[in-house]
């Protein structure tokens, strides 16, 4: 596909999915208590408004808390800088369409809890459940898709005799577009014929 049409739709799938994404929080945290559910479709797909310090379905890294969250903020901000950065040195070639798309999601996800991140602390500080300022703020989660909840069998390795909810992370939109583009990349990694990751370093180090 023409690089500059590659270009202008992967920008557009972006902004698009980033406002989804805070469409969904926004509504979710101003019209929701925290805890509170709502059953889409019966027992196995419901909205319950939780909000996290963590990554992706509530997965902490650098062992949470303040200092942690900052971290994981930063973190969020420099792959997205690079992700940008991937994506602008995939256009100057030719590439299958699905390649920027899929680009274009991992970077909505990112930047859609970076937002949460960077910003809820303090435009939601009246009705948060917690202390925090910029960069402090927590991510907003709503969807939660137990598969299957029951007591697994007694002879099961581990937990058997234990109840056991298959699928219990409780994830949002974001992460739901991080997973989808990592799938597309995963799946068509032989048809995009992906283009390596240092050419963003190669071409940063010769521009300084």
């Amino acid at each position: 596909m023409n690089p500059k049409k590659a270009l202008s739709i992967s920008l557009i799938v972006l902004f698009g999915l980033v406002l989804l994404d805070q469409i969904i929080k926004i509504y979710v945290k101003t019209h929701f208590v925290y805890g509170e559910t709502y059953t889409i479709f019966k027992d196995w797909f419901k909205i319950y408004f939780i909000e996290n310090e963590g990554m992706a379905y509530g997965i902490k890294l650098f062992g949470g808390g303040k200092v942690g969250k900052l971290i994981l903020t930063f973190f969020r901000i420099f792959v997205s800088i690079f992700g940008f950065l991937y994506l602008k040195e995939i256009t100057k070639e030719k590439h299958h369409l699905g390649l920027f798309i899929a680009i274009s999601m991992i970077l909505a996800g990112a930047i859609g809890n970076i937002l949460d991140s960077v910003f809820y602390g303090v435009y939601f500080k009246d009705i948060n459940g917690y202390n925090g300022s910029w960069f402090e703020g927590h991510v907003v989660d709503m969807f939660y898709a137990p598969l299957w909840e029951g007591v697994l069998p007694s002879w099961f390795p581990f937990s058997g005799g234990e109840h056991f909810v298959f699928f219990a992370p409780i994830w949002n939109f974001a992460d739901a577009c991080i997973s989808v583009g990592v799938f597309i990349l995963i799946l068509g990694q032989k048809t995009f014929d992906l283009p390596s990751p240092t050419i963003v370093f190669k071409k940063t180090s010769e521009q300084a």
